[in-house]
């Protein structure tokens, strides 16, 4: 196994507080943005530029990855360490609200393996999102979930 210490990373301290704050949320997709916030809320301030940089670095040495979820939308990125294919999920995206659920489904596997058996075609878990609504917004909305209205 490779740790961050032995991968071939930037050595500036700038680069390895971006490490950090993407380690510290590796259970979440986290905005450029969302970096140089966390990174200015800890005494670091460090430009966005220099946030873009260095994320496509590490997104290239396969310690993060890089997910975009909407044309026009900033990317996200998520720390994966030296295993790709640990976070391996899918996404759910709220349409109303915003909001980014992952899971992890093994329905959703099956699929992607009857689609790469029948069609010849491999999906791409971390490009594949499934647009709808939330709990809470279906909530708010008063609509019932498609397959409640199938009965």
């Amino acid at each position: 196994m490779v740790g961050i210490s032995q991968a071939n990373v930037y050595r500036t301290k700038q680069s390895q507080r971006i490490l950090s704050v993407l380690m510290e949320n590796q259970h979440r997709h986290l905005a450029a943005e969302q970096v140089a916030e966390s990174l200015k809320g800890q005494g670091t301030a460090v430009s966005k530029a220099t946030v873009y940089r260095h994320l496509d670095r590490l997104v290239e040495q396969n310690l993060v990855r890089k997910y975009i979820v909407g044309d026009g939308l900033s990317a996200c990125y998520q720390y994966c360490g030296d295993d790709i294919d640990r976070h391996l999920h899918y996404h759910l995206k709220c349409a109303r609200c915003g909001e980014l659920f992952h899971v992890s489904c093994d329905f959703l596997d099956t699929l992607a393996s009857h689609i790469f058996k029948e069609h010849h075609f491999r999906v791409d878990s971390s490009k594949t999102v499934l647009y709808g609504l939330c709990e809470q917004c279906q909530q708010q909305s008063g609509k019932e979930s498609p397959h409640e209205t199938e009965k």
